[in-house]
């Protein structure tokens, strides 16, 4: 099995999920404002004006979508490298979702009209830009199909395989995380309580598919993990938290 994992171990395949080349990162680099955020300080609130884009220098981001509960669906965990954010160049005037700092964060700031002269200007980075808003597109996507085709546990398998991909790491008794992420940080991430989580992985736990070491996960079947939200391979760079 710890062959099959050792896959897992990479996460050069992830770095630059998005597409830059160097030369039109460093462009949008040089666009940057760098602006600290505690943590715990929401970098923009849903229904903001939906004016710039923001780049993890340092730290880490979540975003996520608040329910007329109260209860909040996380989206997505963003770290250093990753860009997100809304312009109008999208189509929308809002910010549709909350972007809050998880951790201390250095973030770059970099307005929707320097992006717009920089695209009029450089057709290759117009066309990676393209490419980066087609894999968010398809990265939320993804998400959403496995939870609305695969329910709750599947939702919650492939966050797991996310995990892995993201933050995982091989020894000999199975994949750990190098992040911790509470049974109701991992509701957030799949529109669930935390009373249903803890219900799911006690299940696979009897099954032998997880253990906990420490009070954290350990995965020690992994193929019986991706037959739950049936699994189809995604690039890694897709397959990611």
């Amino acid at each position: 099995m710890i062959k099959e994992l050792a896959a897992y171990s990479n996460k050069e395949q992830i770095k630059n999920a998005y597409g830059f080349s160097k030369q039109n990162l460093d462009a949008l680099k040089g666009m940057m404002t760098e602006v600290f955020f505690k943590k715990g300080t929401s970098i923009y609130w849903e229904g903001d004006h939906a004016d710039k884009l923001f780049y993890v220098f340092k730290g880490r981001v979540k975003l996520f979508k608040s329910a007329y509960d109260g209860r909040d669906l996380v989206l997505h965990y963003f770290t250093p490298g990753d860009l997100f954010g809304e312009i109008e160049f999208f189509g929308t005037e809002q910010y549709t979702f909350t972007a809050k700092a998880i951790s201390d964060c250095s973030i770059g700031m970099i307005d929707q009209k320097d992006i717009e002269m920089a695209l009029w200007k450089n057709s290759g980075l117009t066309f990676e830009f393209m490419k980066w808003m087609g894999s968010m597109n398809q990265f939320t996507q993804i998400k959403l199909r496995d939870l609305l085709f695969y329910g709750k546990n599947g939702a919650l398998a492939s966050t797991l395989i996310r995990m892995i991909n993201s933050y995982g790491r091989v020894e000999e008794d199975g994949i750990h995380y190098s992040i911790e992420l509470t049974n109701s940080d991992l509701a957030q991430l799949i529109g669930a309580t935390r009373e249903t989580v803890n219900r799911m992985l006690q299940a696979w736990k009897k099954e032998g598919a997880i253990n906990y070491r420490h009070g954290t996960i350990v995965i020690k079947d992994l193929n019986y993990i991706k037959s739950i939200c049936h699994c189809e391979g995604c690039p890694l760079n897709m397959c990611r938290l």
